[in-house]
């Protein structure tokens, strides 16, 4: 599935990057911006961004259930990631104008 418009990126690319990331460092905090730059690429619109945050929080956790990793270390990670994540979608539903519409 094609996940940013603008880059041509697909689903699979962007779990294949983060595996990658997670195979340096299994307990890093993953970002839009660290996945970008891992494949040379930059975010122009950064509308995929919330999405591609969901394929991150899925993708870190089907590693770590594969990695048999403890289920204490799973929860503090990603309750952590999941609270980055909320607090960012409340600064952008706040961020957008009323008169904004999306075409």
């Amino acid at each position: 599935m094609l996940v940013c418009s603008c880059n041509y990126i697909t689903d699979k690319e962007i779990r294949e990057t983060i595996i990658e990331l997670l195979d340096q460092d299994c307990w890093q905090l993953i970002v839009p911006a660290k996945v970008y730059h891992a494949m040379s690429k930059r975010g122009r619109c950064c509308g995929c961004f919330p999405n591609v945050v969901d394929i991150i929080i899925q993708t870190t956790e089907d590693y770590h259930a594969r990695r048999h990793s403890t289920e204490a270390e799973i929860f503090d990670f990603m309750s952590r990631l999941k609270k980055f994540h909320e607090e960012n979608r409340r600064a952008d539903i706040e961020r957008r104008q009323k008169s904004h519409r999306a075409a």
